[in-house]
């Protein structure tokens, strides 16, 4: 595998300090939620005192409801700037959402699995070609001799099942699935994952749906898919701002769709007007590279990002993008 550390380095960190303050990126997906809960728990099977942290009051996805998160806290604790940051499945630092805890960290952990990832860590574990970030860490809590109690395994699992698409995306891997065995055989509940995840849908979220694809248009000869959903969509349906996550999905299973293109407004204050997201189904296609030319990032096959750009703006900037690298990968 490709990192910039081996795992020793940053096991030997955690086990050198005894006070961690877990964050991960702001609007949080199951990749991210599972890690740091997993990580958390670790931690703590060590004796270590670890605070998970999500800066804000936005709701957390509502297929995630049923985590053990209650003493997730959303106000950085008071001695935070004595506590050692590990952020996990987070590429860049200004995701954290608080930027005055990074920098009075003590040391910065950077554990993650995105290949764009800035190493802004004082010490960073980076595993670009693992399927998540919730396989990152079982390799490291098999370093720190972590037991893997049902307690962690789920969430593990819940970082595996959903950062691989149920095990369908082109980052599955015979070692995830491999991971997915042993995360049952170790207590897992793969069915009770699977319904809260994809089988607890709000009625909320369905209409909302069905607001984005109302909206989707071809481009590109239908190449590219693309939809909108605007601040009065989320008010009028009463959904809340995850709600708009795994939608894009649809929009990418569109037949010769090779990007799928959601752009939303933002529903709370934000110097930003919009957040994008991408989704390529060929390997020809890095939606990345397009996402940072709008200062996001990502996977490959899977980034995100935010700007102040009008709507028509964005579209044009994204399909501008595509017909670059659709040029080179046919020169």
């Amino acid at each position: 595998m490709t990192q910039t550390t081996d795992l020793k380095a940053i096991a030997d960190a955690l086990q050198r300090h005894d006070r961690f303050l877990v964050v991960t990126h702001e609007n949080p997906d199951g990749d991210a939620l599972g890690s740091l809960l997993a990580i958390t728990l670790a931690l703590r099977q060590l004796g270590k005192d670890a605070v998970m942290y999500l800066p804000g009051d936005t709701p957390l996805p509502r297929e995630y409801a049923f985590m053990p998160l209650e003493d997730l806290a959303r106000v950085a604790p008071a001695d935070a700037a004595e506590r050692v940051l590990v952020a996990v499945d987070c590429a860049k630092e200004d995701r954290i959402g608080d930027d005055a805890v990074r920098s009075r960290a003590p040391l910065v952990l950077d554990i993650d699995h995105h290949h764009d990832n800035t190493r802004f860590g004082d010490v960073n574990l980076i595993v670009a070609d693992a399927s998540s970030t919730g396989e990152v860490l079982r390799d490291l809590f098999a370093e720190l001799g972590v037991e893997l109690t049902p307690e962690l395994a789920e969430p593990l699992y819940i970082a595996l099942v959903t950062d691989t698409g149920r095990f369908q995306y082109a980052n599955t891997t015979p070692k995830s699935l491999r991971l997915a065995a042993e995360l049952v055989e170790a207590g897992a509940d793969v069915h009770a994952v699977f319904q809260e995840v994809y089988e607890s849908v709000e009625f909320a979220k369905l209409k909302l749906l069905a607001r984005a694809l109302g909206r989707a248009e071809v481009l590109e000869g239908g190449r590219i898919v693309v939809s909108h959903l605007l601040r009065a969509d989320f008010a009028e349906v009463g959904a809340a701002e995850p709600y708009s996550e795994g939608i894009i999905d649809y929009l990418r299973a569109v037949e010769g769709a090779e990007l799928a293109v959601l752009v939303r407004e933002q529903l709370h204050k934000s110097p930003h007007a919009y957040k994008g997201s991408l989704r390529s189904s060929i390997d020809e296609l890095d939606v990345s590279v397009i996402a940072r030319s709008f200062g996001g990032g990502g996977h490959r096959q899977a980034a995100g990002f935010s700007s102040s750009d009008s709507l028509d703006e964005i579209v044009e900037r994204i399909r501008l993008g595509f017909r670059e690298q659709r040029a080179t990968s046919r020169a």
